[in-house]
């Protein structure tokens, strides 16, 4: 969360959010950070009337880029652990059980218990208590960190990440911020931050999987128009 004179920036989970925290501190005047990856319930009282920017992703993209990013560190995070079966999952395998965390008792308990209790403040930044909404609300997990980070998205504007830098070129004015040359060159010049390596996201999906995500993730999918690109 990075709070500005102007309005509040919430970061979703991959989702271009790095690319925005590092532009906003490093060419808005008066930004600064509150925390990692917390939703607008915790945004400072003193900036609660502020507008909110956050960003959004195409939920099939998601899910590969989340896979290709675990799947590629020596040790990766709780949830891929589980989900991926201790690595003997493929992407679609792993994808699978993600999908089922709200509905599945067992399989959300065995992340729970290797959460902390208390939120890290790196990461994805969730606690036990954090991920508690999740059971039996048979949402995607995608969904339910939407959800979580934007509530009903009241006040709220959300940047495709697709189009990011366009998107933030429209936006800053809109909100009384100018924009200098040196922040359009920084838009349009940056190199995105925190990326994957991975194939094209339609290259990966079998058919079940792919329909469970439509599923699972639906209300995403209708509010921001959303399709399974056959080209990415």
């Amino acid at each position: 969360m990075i709070v500005t004179d102007r309005f509040v920036f919430l970061h979703l989970h991959k989702s271009g959010g790095s690319f925005v925290n590092r532009f906003l501190m490093e060419c808005v005047p008066g930004s600064h950070p509150v925390g990692y990856h917390l939703p607008r319930d915790e945004i400072p009282a003193a900036a609660r009337h502020l507008p909110i920017l956050g960003t959004v992703r195409n939920p099939w993209d998601y899910y590969v880029s989340w896979y290709s990013f675990q799947a590629a560190m020596p040790a990766p995070n709780a949830l891929f652990q589980v989900a991926s079966e201790e690595r003997r999952l493929d992407f679609n395998g792993t994808v699978r059980n993600l999908m089922r965390l709200g509905e599945d008792a067992s399989l959300l308990s065995a992340w729970v218990d290797r959460l902390p209790s208390e939120r890290p403040n790196r990461g994805i930044n969730l606690s036990k208590a954090c991920v508690a909404p999740l059971a039996k609300s048979g949402i995607g997990f995608y969904t339910f960190l939407y959800q979580r980070m934007y509530g009903d998205c009241s006040n709220t504007t959300l940047l495709d990440m697709a189009a990011l830098r366009q998107g933030l070129l429209e936006y800053l004015p809109r909100t009384g911020i100018p924009l200098s040359s040196d922040m359009e060159d920084w838009l349009r010049d940056r190199p995105a931050v925190n990326t994957s390596v991975h194939a094209r996201y339609a290259d990966l999906y079998d058919d079940e999987t792919r329909a469970l995500v439509a599923e699972k993730d639906a209300g995403i999918i209708r509010r921001h128009d959303y399709r399974f690109q056959a080209q990415h």
